[in-house]
């Protein structure tokens, strides 16, 4: 009987080591795990950096939105000695030349005459920047002086001057034999899927397993999405959203073949949307604010190779730091490894450390209970808690709460408050018994969860923990 491609990549990973890896998963890969190979391609991708010139009477870029996340990014890009750098949009958070002239002086300014190739999309905010308010009309009120300020006035000519080549609606670029197509905000899905569709008959892009890729502001529609599926080796990436990479619900897959990931933002201000949770927990999640999550600035390195795609997910608000396993999409893996099922054994399941205990307390108006990290499992994270309260009896009323991790939308190891999540119940919603049972389950973002830790409260003194 012949060998299948199946069972060939198969022998393949497996003459490769990929079997070491914990628990037999290849698509959650611990920190610090590498490839045993040298990639053929690696890129970073980041969206949404926003920089903007300041406000008032100050036209100087950055002195309220700094460009030390976007710095910190390339800096870390240029380290991985990345062959190109993609960008999903909105560079000029009010579309003005001074804003996307910041944003090349910092690439300049770290890459200097060695740059990788730029993969740059225009977004909205590139493209609008007159339609925000009235702030451009009343900086600039002469439109002579306006146009000389508005990207959008002369795009072609602006980003020429600025960028040093040429601004095509959607394009293709090649970059070490792996085809690109990007579309800036005013390109069109059907010019694309045109210029996709000549591409791939003359290159032969749906043969093999070797991906190429397709980067946008906006999520690709599912027109366009319908329209690239035939070749089943592409690989979308979009931002726009802002969407934290904490979440492993910003990963989608189109037609259980064309993985379409969003990039999360790297704007000063950061990003803290955390997506699609109403599904993992019995209860909603509570605590998404600033001080607790965390306001990720993050992107990510892609790094290709003969047999896989790796994703690293990093963050940028202290340093750098990993967000934890990469993301692992071995090629020709039936069923494909980023489907909901596949996805979800790549989660694994987050653990408290030996000997982690809760603190439970109260005062007059509520119970707070301190978590503390769950960080066992090197293979997953934590995202959040879900707390259920019963009496001690197991009968009468139970409550169940979710509130999200400290600073899951950081880097390993800088999450506040030394990883420990404080949710607090108010004594009106606890359950009217005297001794309550109090447990805590670690979840991910997909909703797999680890094992509880548990907890009495006595009614003696209800500002001890029993």
């Amino acid at each position: 009987m012949g060998t299948t491609r199946r069972d060939f990549l198969k022998e393949a990973l497996a003459a490769l080591g990929f079997s070491a890896l914990p628990g037999g998963v290849l698509f959650a890969a611990p920190p610090g795990w590498t490839h045993p190979g040298e990639p053929r391609l690696a890129f970073g991708v980041l969206s949404d950096t926003h920089l903007r010139t300041a406000g008032g009477r100050s036209a100087r870029p950055g002195r309220n939105w700094p460009h030390k996340y976007l710095g910190s990014a390339l800096e870390y890009f240029k380290s991985c000695k990345v062959d190109a750098v993609a960008h999903c949009g909105d560079f000029a958070h009010r579309g003005q030349v001074e804003e996307m002239r910041f944003h090349a002086d910092v690439w300049r300014r770290v890459f200097g005459g060695a740059a990788p190739v730029k993969l740059f999309v225009a977004g909205n905010h590139d493209l609008a920047g007159a339609g925000y308010g009235d702030f451009v009309a009343k900086k600039y009120p002469d439109r002579a002086v306006r146009a000389k300020h508005v990207l959008a006035t002369d795009m072609p000519a602006n980003w020429l001057r600025i960028w040093g080549e040429p601004y095509e609606r959607v394009w293709r670029k090649e970059v070490k034999g792996f085809t690109f197509f990007g579309r800036h905000w005013d390109g069109t899905e059907a010019e694309l899927s045109k210029l996709v569709a000549a591409t791939a008959r003359s290159a032969g892009l749906d043969k093999g397993l070797k991906p190429f890729f397709i980067l946008s502001h906006p999520r690709p529609s599912s027109s366009l999405l319908k329209a690239v599926r035939p070749y089943r080796n592409a690989v979308s990436f979009y931002g726009h959203n802002h969407w934290s990479a904490a979440s492993w619900n910003i990963v989608s897959l189109y037609g259980g073949s064309l993985p379409c990931i969003h990039c999360p933002s790297c704007e000063p201000r950061g990003c803290a949307a955390l997506v699609r949770d109403g599904y993992i927990s019995k209860a909603k999640i509570e605590g998404r604010d600033n001080g607790s999550t965390g306001r990720g600035r993050q992107a990510y390195v892609v790094r290709i190779y003969d047999d896989m795609m790796v994703v690293g997910r990093h963050e940028f608000s202290n340093g750098r730091a990993g967000m934890g396993p990469d993301w692992v999409m071995p090629f020709g893996r039936t069923p494909h490894p980023f489907s909901g099922s596949e996805f979800r054994k790549s989660a694994g399941e987050p653990q408290f450390p030996e000997g982690a205990k809760l603190a439970v307390s109260a005062d007059d108006a509520a119970m707070h209970v301190k978590i503390p990290l769950a960080d066992g499992n090197p293979r997953s994270r934590v995202y959040a808690y879900e707390v259920e309260v019963a009496g001690k009896s197991g009968g009468g009323r139970k409550i169940v709460k979710s509130v999200y991790a400290a600073g899951c939308n950081l880097g390993i190891g800088r999450e506040p408050f030394k990883g420990v999540t404080t949710l607090s119940i108010p004594r009106a919603e606890l359950p009217k018994e005297g001794e309550l049972a109090v447990s805590a389950r670690p979840l991910t973002s997909l909703g797999t969860s680890g094992e509880p830790l548990k907890a009495l409260f006595g009614k003696v003194d209800p500002h001890e923990n029993a």
